[in-house]
């Protein structure tokens, strides 16, 4: 009898580790899957899918100091395109100045203004003369804020009997801003001014 007795609690004594290994393994993989779930969601939560031409195109988020240096110089870049492209139609200038003057302050809005005062966007509807900007490259102190930069860059003037280049070198502060609509990379060009705009060369057409 005590033998049976011995053997029943032997085997409870192995029922019960049993037990509590399966128990012990079931929280060992809750925690596992908890912490494998938390991971993925933090990691798809850095993860943008933008869709362009039908095909979802991963992006990945990260912070805006990672990034600074490339979106100042966009900033620059379309800011220039946009204030010295244009072409012999009133509609066309006003769209592009329209969408430059987004990008700064009121220092490139006085020299849109002294250009349209002496006639320049006229003359340029007048003449049937094509303007477009070849940008060689951009500069961008990064270490202190406001950001300092400087445009290197070349005017291509398309006119009916000749093309003329010039070069185009300017400088200004970048400020923060809000990202919008109208202004994606949330920057503000400040004290914009040229530092040089001369003839290259003139070709024949």
């Amino acid at each position: 009898m005590f033998t049976k007795m011995k053997n029943i609690d032997t085997a409870f004594k192995y029922i019960r580790l049993f037990t509590l290994l399966i128990i012990l393994g079931c929280l060992g993989l809750c925690v596992f899957v908890f912490y494998k779930s938390y991971a993925l969601a933090a990691s798809t939560q850095n993860k943008i899918y933008v869709l362009a031409n039908e095909k979802a195109l991963e992006a990945i988020s990260t912070d805006r100091k990672t990034n600074i240096s490339v979106e100042a110089k966009d900033h620059v870049k379309m800011f220039h395109l946009y204030f010295f492209t244009l072409d012999p139609d009133d509609k066309v200038i006003h769209s592009n100045i329209t969408k430059a003057l987004y990008l700064a302050d009121a220092s490139a809005k006085r020299q849109y203004d002294n250009l349209k005062e002496n006639g320049f966007y006229s003359n340029i509807i007048a003449g049937n003369i094509s303007q477009q900007l070849l940008i060689d490259s951009v500069t961008v102190n990064t270490n202190d804020y406001p950001y300092f930069f400087e445009c290197y860059a070349q005017q291509k003037i398309i006119r009916t009997t000749s093309i003329v280049y010039r070069s185009l070198i300017t400088s200004g502060y970048l400020r923060n801003v809000s990202r919008s609509e109208n202004n994606s990379h949330g920057f503000l060009i400040e004290r914009w001014t040229t530092l040089e705009n001369k003839d290259i060369k003139t070709q024949p057409r």
